[in-house]
């Protein structure tokens, strides 16, 4: 029994599954990015639908959020700044989850607006999607190693330098 904890938890502490995780969030945030670039317009409409966001910044968020995201997909392929990406990215999953959460316990019937922005209606699926995406970002953030890789892009290693 305690031989099939260590496994587990040697599994989930791994820096080999980090980098897979980092990868899978990496893509997944670049592809969700995509849908949404080219079609502010669109992405503020379903951004407005939650009626969770003061309409006077639903424009600035419906331009620079997919830019976050594209930023932070691109620096989980690279491994760079991956802490500060994983830390961003779990934040608007979280965010992305509470908004969804709300609007299904209303009872709204409104588009996920995740990659398409006139996709599937919200449902719990989509929350726990993002719970668990949540999860892997949390797993990059805390046990990912690529600072061994990259020694230069150590934080420690920066702070001993300024």
């Amino acid at each position: 029994m305690n031989d099939k904890r260590s496994i587990v938890r040697r599994a989930i502490t791994s820096e080999y599954l980090s980098l897979i995780l980092r990868f899978y969030l990496g893509i997944l945030f670049l592809y969700a990015s995509m849908s949404k670039i080219p079609y502010p317009a669109e992405f503020a409409e379903a951004l407005a639908s939650y009626q969770l966001v003061p309409y006077w910044i639903l424009n600035f968020i419906a331009v620079y959020l997919p830019w976050v995201e594209l930023t932070c997909g691109l620096f989980l392929i690279i491994g760079l700044s991956t802490r500060a990406a994983s830390s961003i990215i779990a934040l608007l999953l979280i965010c992305f989850a509470i908004g969804q959460t709300i609007n299904l316990i209303k009872g709204v019937p409104i588009s996920c607006g995740c990659f398409e922005n006139a996709g599937d209606p919200i449902n719990w699926w989509h929350i726990t999607k993002d719970l668990f995406w949540t999860l892997f970002a949390i797993q990059v953030f805390l046990f990912d190693k690529i600072y061994r890789i990259y020694p230069d892009l150590s934080i420690s290693h920066l702070a001993k330098r300024h």
